[in-house]
């Protein structure tokens, strides 16, 4: 993990070396200038080349050392770009591959820059809620233009090498090299390893010819697109001091206090423990990252319906054939027709290529047969959520599947270790819980059984990232991670109603706090039907849990949401317009009368934490359960399944941002309301002892 050197003829080639992406780690830094020094004192050096060892050149700073002294400590990357700037020989950046953050921050402080054709190249600090800290925002204006860097900037999306060069102007990029890339590279170090001046970039003009409104336009653009998250708006400010500031100094300067400014706010907080949330999800503690995986090369789906066809949708996607399995012709025909329809409107969006649609449908099977599908390694069953239907589904598989398959539900509750047992294989079988669409939601839930076997859980995982979703561990209880947590909130949005809110009033206080959804509507989208047969099942099960009877009476109206045009809200045919039904509003004043309860005024601040700390209480009790195995993990289920605001950083850490003590008094006034459940607001152990201790969740 640092950088090596090596001299080819009179060119000193130094190599970041810190995989998987050459992180700008205090070693690699200290490498770096230490080889810069050595190159400096030898005379027979005239250029010197800075590469990336592997296939990347540098993702920018070293993620592990983050928060650590070693980020700060010297050599800091700014100290390293000045080095380079000033060096008395040419230096040259040979980027070899992906090239973000500071590892552009450090090309652009170098004299000239070679790239490989494809090589992605950005400035991602967005994502993270800053800016760039090491000069980006200024230099890259002045490399290539004040527009094109500053929609960099603000998006943090990568452009490819070959596209930034063919820009007129651009002197970012001093050639693209073909074949051979360390050797094309040398060659252009030899070229100019005499030509004196040496070009920075440093010296070249930001202009824009209506600087003024351009930057005005910029910054309404970003305010309406990023309303919660400050960084977008400071970029824009950062960029316009490239242009207006009378030094590049004094926009470096402008450009570290904004850094600096934007890293102790609570959204770059949230967003920094975001990042690290999902890189850590997965990552399963009692699995070693190098567990032998199975071999995934055919995968079969049972069920041709939403669920099953979103499903299929994902692994025809990533390049991998899937056999659907049905009962009737009937039930195919409309499952296949309905994933052509969504791949023919995505073509038509432009968002996807005529012969990728073709490669995609040629990759789908269908089958009515179950020894159809015997050679499949991993068979996902989306069946309807019954007990009696699953045993019947996984007996059959049991005997049909070949050894080693892997038996996947997709099951929302139900017990995985049950369904386990009517098979002679449990270790084979786990659960993986879409999110409704399928082929759209980023979650997948893993559910691991008592006796799922450790490979399978690997080659799960890695199955995920290929399929391009954010998968997060949950052992077994009834709803899982999200879903046990989801009904606790749903309770209490019940129990608003019953003292005096509408529905449309606790939808708008939760999506004014950043929800993508409220409650009722969002039960509208799911069905109302689904949470009915939960409920009856929970009357059974545990009579002593009381829920409002509010949905229950729109259930018996028949309201199930959006698939029957009326629900919490009414629709009109060919709309998702949710529209605040009189008829609703009525049927809640007459239970609240039947029930002699006075309504009151309930203030959004209210309406939000008693739905949000309902969250975090029984998230507490799942994390001392083991269910998940870390608070982090919640986090992500709930920003990647259930639109809780990004900015805010999911339950957990937004719950640590109020602080635990605060959370818990406020618990406690929710427990002295008659009308809500003050057993449940009793402080689950975990989150009383670590506000106890003044500790946090993450």
């Amino acid at each position: 993990m640092s950088a090596s050197y090596a001299v080819y003829g009179s060119v000193a080639v130094i190599s970041l070396d810190n995989p998987p992406v050459n992180g700008l780690g205090f070693d690699v830094r200290r490498g770096m200038a230490d080889a810069l020094e050595r190159a400096q004192g030898d005379a027979s050096v005239q250029a010197v080349l800075i590469t990336g060892a592997g296939k990347a050149f540098s993702g920018g700073a070293d993620i592990k050392e983050f928060g650590s002294p070693k980020a700060l400590a010297e050599p800091n990357l700014l100290s390293l770009i000045k080095m380079v700037e000033a060096y008395p020989k040419p230096v040259v950046s040979a980027i070899n591959g992906t090239c973000m953050g500071g590892g552009l921050e450090l090309s652009l402080g170098c004299h000239y820059r070679v790239a490989v054709k494809g090589a992605p190249i950005a400035l991602p600090e967005v994502k993270i809620g800053l800016v760039p800290g090491a000069g980006g925002t200024q230099r890259l204006p002045r490399a290539v233009g004040v527009e094109t860097a500053l929609n960099m900037i603000v998006s943090g999306e990568p452009v490819m090498s070959d596209v930034l060069a063919s820009q007129p102007g651009q002197k970012l990029i001093d050639r693209l090299i073909e074949g051979d890339f360390l050797a094309g590279a040398l060659k252009f170090a030899t070229e100019v390893a005499h030509v004196r001046p040496l070009p920075r970039v440093r010296d070249l003009k930001a202009t824009h010819p209506n600087a003024d409104a351009y930057f005005q336009f910029a910054r309404n653009t970003v305010k309406a697109m990023a309303k919660a998250f400050p960084a977008p708006a400071k970029c824009v400010d950062c960029v316009e001091q490239a242009v207006k500031s009378r030094t590049l100094e004094e926009g470096l300067a402008y450009e570290r206090t904004t850094f600096l400014d934007l890293m102790m706010t609570p959204e770059c907080r949230a967003l920094r423990h975001a990042f690290f949330a999902e890189r850590a999800a997965s990552k399963i503690p009692d699995v070693p990252e190098d567990t032998p995986q199975r071999q995934i090369e055919r995968v079969a789906v049972i069920g041709a319906g939403t669920m099953g066809g979103g499903i299929s949708m994902n692994f025809l996607n990533a390049g991998i054939p899937v056999t659907i399995l049905e009962m009737k012709p009937e039930a195919l025909e409309r499952g296949v027709a309905t994933i052509r329809k969504n791949y023919e409107a995505q073509v038509k969006k432009g968002k996807l290529k005529q012969d990728k649609f073709d490669g995609r449908m040629a990759l789908l099977t269908t089958t009515l047969a179950y020894d159809e599908i015997k050679n499949a390694d991993l068979v996902i069953e989306a069946v309807f959520e019954d007990l009696g239907v699953k045993e019947k589904v996984f007996r059959t598989l049991d005997e049909v599947m070949k050894p080693g398959a892997i038996l996947a539900s997709n099951t929302s509750t139900l017990d995985v270790d049950k369904i386990a047992s009517f098979t002679k294989r449990p270790q084979d079988v786990v659960g993986m819980h879409f999110f409704s669409p399928a082929n759209v939601m980023k979650l997948l839930e893993v559910v691991r059984g008592v006796k799922t076997g450790k490979d399978v859980l690997a080659t799960v995982m890695a199955l995920a990232k290929k399929i391009r979703k954010t998968a997060v561990v949950s052992g077994v209880c009834d709803g899982f991670i999200g879903n046990r947590m989801i009904e606790q909130y749903s309770r209490q949005a019940g129990f608003l109603l019953e003292e005096g809110c509408t529905p449309a009033q606790v939808d708008k206080a939760v999506e004014k706090f950043g929800f993508a959804m409220g409650p009722f509507r969002m039960g509208d989208l799911a069905g109302n039907d689904i949470g009915w047969a939960i409920r009856k099942r929970r009357y059974v099960e545990k009579p002593h849990m009381r829920y409002s009877r509010t949905a229950d009476l729109l259930c018996e109206r028949g309201r199930f949401g959006q698939k029957t045009g009326a629900g919490w809200y009414d629709y009109q045919a060919g709309k998702r317009d949710a529209i605040p039904s009189k008829l609703v509003d009525e049927m809640i004043a007459k239970h609240r009368a039947e029930l002699g309860v006075t309504p009151r005024r309930i203030g959004d601040d209210e309406i939000v934490h008693r739905l949000v700390y309902s969250l975090v209480n029984e998230a507490a009790k799942i994390l001392e359960e083991g269910i998940a195995s870390k608070a982090s993990d919640i986090d992500m289920v709930y920003l990647t399944g259930y639109g809780f605001p990004l900015h805010r950083g999911g339950p957990m850490r937004y719950a640590d941002e109020q602080g635990l003590f605060n959370v818990v008094q406020a618990m406690k006034r929710f427990a002295a309301n008659p009308l809500d459940d003050a057993t449940f607001w009793q402080p689950a152990p975990l989150l009383a002892k670590l506000a106890a201790e003044g500790k946090s969740f993450t």
